[in-house]
């Protein structure tokens, strides 16, 4: 007997209320997924260090000069500029991944690229300019991206009209590249660099100061708000569903919560006493008493908060993301339609060399020098942060925030590992390991579920 439109055969589950709340809010369960890890991560780390440890936490009220828990403005300010050149390039990973290929270079070009611009400004721009010169930062680091972006591009040209497969291509760019960097300085550090390129580093120096972050704090919200309301207006002209309004004012009031309570927490993390010491001789007056500077946002963070703005955009807002999408999806079919595969694949790289140009300027700068180990292993963190973040090895599918919190998590359990006393190399890469894997369980397990 064939089921009736009543029978209980056709009738499906009814709609659970958080059903409902993520379908009004347009939340992705998965986003959720990853930011319910990175705080299940920080609360269990904290809780070890402060009641396993002894050690006093700013969440028992202790003060700032006593607190050596996770959850404090020192080790999360630490936290967000180890992330930033990590996610930087784990933006680029993306795009690369979601087309089905792989670099494995991105370490090395950063490394190679760190080497290339210590040795331009102390054996050249110094010498040629003065120390302090302006010039000398800027020309660092337009070079510097410049370099990134044309490695990456030769090694697109290769992957596209040779048809080398990426994989292979990326290995020996990390071996190349590697090498080259050992060799322009005979395997020496070059430093010091030049102190105004330092700050791009972070640091005390290297930050916005507390009214500048509240300053950046507002005019972000600014922009939320604009965004959501510009998206409300595109949606009513295209004739597209809307959010509900309550869906909508949830979410503009949960991200501009979470900027005010960052920047709150980048600018309750205070200056040592030598750096307020050293900012009073600049200036040639004594210290006065009870003088405090909060750090706020360290420049590394604003770099990584422009180029996710920039690669969301061109990954959601253009042709250019549609077709790395397209590409994703199905190469003959998006070849077939009209698209330049090849052309996209050596933009796709010359975009990820220049990421990594962009990383190897924090790099070099918060280091104050160029080392031969700047970016190692990095590759493979990057990946990582990718995968992570919810990027699909198969291809097709990949955000740019996931890829950032993705980045996140695992700085979060690096630095957590070390501050539990686990600092051993080998330690955080078992663990980074295991997240990988599992990384990819989860996905395989989502994509199975979704069919």
């Amino acid at each position: 007997m064939s089921n009736t439109p009543h029978s209980p055969a056709t009738q499906t589950a009814p709609e659970s209320a958080f059903g409902r709340f993520l379908r009004a809010t347009e939340i992705d369960p998965r986003l959720l997924g990853m930011v319910g890890a990175l705080v299940l991560i920080c609360l269990a780390f904290e809780a070890y260090s402060t009641f396993v440890l002894g050690r006093p936490s700013m969440l028992l009220g202790a003060g700032q000069a006593e607190a050596n828990g996770f959850l404090t403005p020192r080790n999360l300010w630490n936290l967000s500029v180890q992330t930033a050149y990590i996610g930087i390039m784990a933006t680029g990973m993306v795009l690369v991944i979601i087309t089905r290929n792989i670099d494995l270079s991105v370490g090395s070009i950063m490394g190679m690229v760190g080497m290339y611009m210590g040795l331009l400004q102390v054996e050249y721009l110094t010498p040629a300019l003065g120390l302090g010169h302006p010039a000398i930062w800027i020309t660092t680091v337009a070079f510097g991206i410049a370099m990134g972006a044309l490695i990456g591009a030769f090694q697109g040209v290769l992957i596209a009209f040779l048809g080398i497969p990426s994989f292979i291509v990326t290995l020996g760019g990390l071996l190349v590249w590697r090498g080259a960097a050992f060799l322009v300085a005979g395997g020496k550090t070059i430093a010091p660099l030049d102190e105004s390129f330092s700050l791009i580093g972070g640091g005390s120096f290297g930050a916005l100061g507390r009214t500048g972050s509240w300053i950046f704090a507002v005019i972000a919200c600014v922009f939320v708000v604009w965004a959501f309301l510009n998206g409300r207006k595109s949606r009513q002209t295209h004739g597209f569903a809307q959010r509900p309004v309550w869906a909508e004012t949830f979410v503009i009031g949960l991200i501009c919560t979470i900027i005010i309570g960052a920047t709150a927490i980048v600018n309750s993390y205070v200056w040592p006493p030598g750096n307020i010491k050293k900012y009073y001789e600049r200036l040639g007056v004594p210290v006065p008493d009870g003088a405090e500077f909060g750090h706020g946002y360290a420049y590394p963070v604003l770099i990584l908060i422009a180029v996710a703005i920039f690669m969301t955009i061109l990954m959601t807002r253009t042709r250019f993301g549609r077709y790395v999408f397209a590409i994703g999806g199905n190469p003959e079919a998006a070849a077939l339609s009209g698209i330049n595969t090849r052309a996209m694949t050596v933009k796709i790289f010359t975009l990820m060399g220049a990421l990594a140009g962009i990383a190897a300027v924090i790099g070099a700068a918060r280091q104050n020098s160029a080392t031969n180990a700047m970016g190692q292993l990095d590759e493979l963190y990057v990946i990582a942060a990718a995968v992570v973040g919810g990027t699909s090895l198969a291809g097709g599918v990949g955000t740019i925030y996931g890829a950032i919190i993705g980045a996140l998590i695992l700085t979060a359990l690096q630095t957590g590992m070390v501050l539990i006393g686990f600092g051993d190399g080998s330690y955080q890469r078992i663990v980074i390991g295991v997240a990988l894997v599992l990384a990819v369980w989860l996905d395989i397990v989502y994509r199975k579920r979704i069919k």
